[in-house]
């Protein structure tokens, strides 16, 4: 892939706050003009005419503030660049497989396991700009939320709006897995991987999350599994009959015997968050587990573009002062 573009920036824009005193400049101009030019008081202004050379005196101030404005361009050094960037094709292809059940909801994450999963993973994939990046959820069954894609600000669009209650609630851990597995398994990447959170145990589905993780294997699919909860019990919504939102502590039950088979067999890792910040963490791993194999090089060729703005001023402050001793002379 190619792409080019021009921008423009400036070397020294430190010298854009010299552009302050050209208020000071042109308010010191008509006080000195209100000084030198009284006014008197008269009963009529017949007879009296404005002389256009009069009038145009004025523009001497307009020049010197255009002439002043372009000084300071040009020693902020504009400059122009044309950029390449060569991004080969080759790289890592990544499925996120969340589980959107209900258990999700539990608050023992901060606001809950399903936005704080959502969060981190958004962060994780603002950090990989150039992997391709897709999205799976499931809960009684499993669905592609967003097929593998390099364009992030879609992805993340399609990851903000995911939300409990999209699908039927249980829990697919084998669907989930196996429908990242399918938008994988075609990928030409560098590097394939699956990364499956999960809170509870496989209780739906008709594929059991160990023949999916064999399937992965398969097709060279690496899996990263992760529980997510706490230890112990954890406070969970539940409406009430009267559709009125009730907690009761639930206890956390997270299959990490098959989770872990699931990353044996797939030569993966398991990992278990048990708070937001160690979620972060987990991510940050396999950040640093799945480096992407992507070259890209820049090319930036500056131009200095000072030069029109120093002539301009030249000029201006040339004309300036030719029309303030030849023209004007004796009037200002």
């Amino acid at each position: 892939m190619l792409s080019n573009w021009r921008e423009i920036t400036f070397a020294n824009p430190e010298f854009f706050w010299a552009m302050l005193i050209i208020p000071l400049m042109v308010l010191w101009y008509f006080l000195r003009q209100k000084k030198l030019y009284g006014t008197i008081k008269i009963s009529s202004t017949q007879g009296f005419t404005n002389s256009p050379i009069i009038l145009f005196r004025h523009s001497l101030i307009i020049f010197r503030t255009i002439a002043i404005t372009a000084l300071i361009t040009a020693l902020a050094r504009p400059q122009t660049s044309l950029s390449w960037q060569d991004v080969t094709t080759e790289g890592i292809d990544i499925a996120i497989a969340l589980d959107i059940s209900g258990s999700m909801l539990a608050e023992d994450f901060k606001p809950n396991r399903l936005e704080a999963s959502k969060q981190v993973a958004m962060d994780f994939i603002s950090e990989r700009p150039y992997d391709r990046i897709g999205l799976v959820v499931y809960a009684g069954e499993s669905f592609t939320q967003c097929p593998l894609t390099t364009d992030h600000d879609v992805l993340l669009n399609l990851f903000d709006g995911i939300q409990n209650g999209m699908i039927e609630d249980g829990t697919a851990i084998g669907m989930g897995l196996a429908t990242s597995v399918n938008r994988l398994k075609d990928s030409e990447a560098i590097s394939k991987v699956v990364i499956l959170l999960t809170d509870g145990s496989n209780n739906r589905g008709s594929i059991p999350p160990v023949t999916a993780a064999e399937i992965a294997s398969e097709f060279g699919i690496r899996v990263y599994t992760v529980g997510v909860g706490s230890n112990g019990m954890a406070p969970t919504p539940f409406k009430d009959q009267f559709g009125r939102t009730q907690y009761q502590n639930v206890e956390v039950k997270i299959d990490e015997k098959t989770l872990k088979e699931i990353a044996r067999i797939a030569d993966g890792k398991y990992f278990r968050a048990t708070n937001k910040q160690s979620l972060e963490s987990i991510y940050k791993e396999i950040d640093k587990l799945e480096k992407s194999k992507i070259e890209v090089t820049e090319y930036k060729n500056k131009s200095e573009q000072f030069v029109p703005f120093a002539v301009l001023s030249v000029i201006l402050l040339l004309l300036e002062f030719l029309l303030r001793n030849i023209i004007f002379k004796g009037i200002v």
